[in-house]
């Protein structure tokens, strides 16, 4: 035997690695949807480590919020439903989102007992012997009898492509690394997008930058008053239109609009948000249109969305001719082992809830056990 301690500990690590742990279910992402499934699981007799296991690649607790620039207070943010069985309340509204989220998903963690373990990296989910899945990780190898992916879109940025972009002799920089305004002080920022992020950061930004232009592909839709249970049903049956038709789900704002918030309606009648057409072409020196019109930039800000982040479920080939993958309710069609929460017309905060109770219902009828009560 190696008589080196060191050694031996790094050989049984090595070994544990290894070893394939088997549970009935594997959650992948600790966000919005997938605490909330963790929840129902706890709730209806699964036990966290024994029956299931949550993965979440974050450093910490809060999902893709944690990542927010810090200027995004909570008062800024449209909308932040609450997890099942625990409210989000008192929250000041003038500190960022990121540290309240942060904060509460910790406390949701802890309270219900969903033993999260991060950061861990989901490499791929593959078959694997006997009918079950094969979960590939950083720390080790999952097998499981279903699973719920819940990874969300924040690590997946969506960046277009346009002619002469490589020759910029700029910054560009995506929603995804945006920090706050202050970095842009005294510059020249073209911000292309047209949904939420684009309008909040052409909000911050305009008052220290020496101009700003917005452009945009498609005309900003405004919406009149509050996102009602009825107009939150439309958008929700829009997106599923899609999903059902196996083409990748479209962004919130296409659905639902711009809310006129007080920011809004006064970036509109400043001049802020004077959205142009798309440009044609990037030049070193800035952006150009096919009239012959230029604008002169030292930064693109790229607030051009995201796509979910569901490369590591490429081995189970779920994928249509589409594109997107075909799910009835949260089950994926080509594959009734996988549940997908937070993709499509559950990427929603209030979405990802309701979304998370029905993909542990689904997973419950395919293990044979008895549904999920109502909260």
């Amino acid at each position: 035997m190696n008589g080196d301690p060191g050694v031996q500990i790094a050989c049984e690590d090595d070994a544990a690695e290894r070893r394939v742990r088997e549970v009935d279910v594997v959650v992948i992402g600790a966000g919005q949807a997938g605490l909330s499934a963790a929840y129902h699981l706890r709730r209806t007799g699964y036990e966290p480590e024994r029956d299931f296991v949550v993965l979440d690649h974050a450093p910490h607790p809060g999902g893709a919020w944690q990542f927010r620039w810090p200027s995004l207070t909570y008062g800024k943010v449209h909308g932040m439903h609450a997890l099942p069985g625990r409210e989000l309340t008192g929250a000041d509204p003038t500190r960022p989102s990121a540290e309240v989220v942060g904060e509460y998903f910790a406390a949701y963690e802890r309270e219900f007992g969903l033993a999260v373990r991060r950061p861990v990296d989901v490499r791929a989910v593959r078959e694997g012997e006997a009918g079950l899945l094969r979960v590939e990780t950083s720390v080790g190898v999952w097998s499981a009898r279903a699973l719920i992916n819940a990874t969300g879109t924040w690590d997946r940025p969506f960046w277009p492509r346009y002619p002469g972009q490589e020759d910029f002799l700029g910054r560009q920089l995506h929603t995804a690394g945006y920090r706050g305004p202050a970095e842009f002080a005294g510059l020249r920022v073209v911000v292309v997008g047209g949904g939420a992020s684009g309008t909040q950061h052409l909000l911050e930004i305009a008052p220290l930058a020496a101009t700003t232009t917005w452009v945009t592909r498609r005309p900003p839709v405004y919406r009149e008053g509050p996102f009602d249970e009825e107009r939150g049903r439309a958008a929700v049956a829009l997106v599923e239109e899609r999903v059902r038709q196996g083409l990748p789900p479209s962004s919130v704002v296409s659905v639902t609009g711009l809310p006129l918030t007080d920011g809004i309606r006064q970036g509109l009648a400043d001049g802020t948000l004077d959205r142009q057409p798309m440009f044609d072409r990037i030049t070193p020196e800035g952006v150009t249109w096919e009239d012959g019109r230029r604008v002169t930039a030292d930064v693109i800000l790229w607030a051009t969305g995201f796509r979910p982040a569901i490369d590591h479920l490429s081995p189970l080939r779920l994928r249509e001719a589409g594109g997107g993958i075909r799910i009835e309710g949260t089950r994926a069609v080509r594959d009734p082992r996988v549940q997908l929460v937070g993709y499509g017309p559950s990427a929603s905060t209030v979405g990802a809830n309701r979304a998370g109770r029905s993909a542990v219902n689904d997973v419950r009828r395919l293990l044979r056990r008895a549904p999920v009560p109502a909260v």
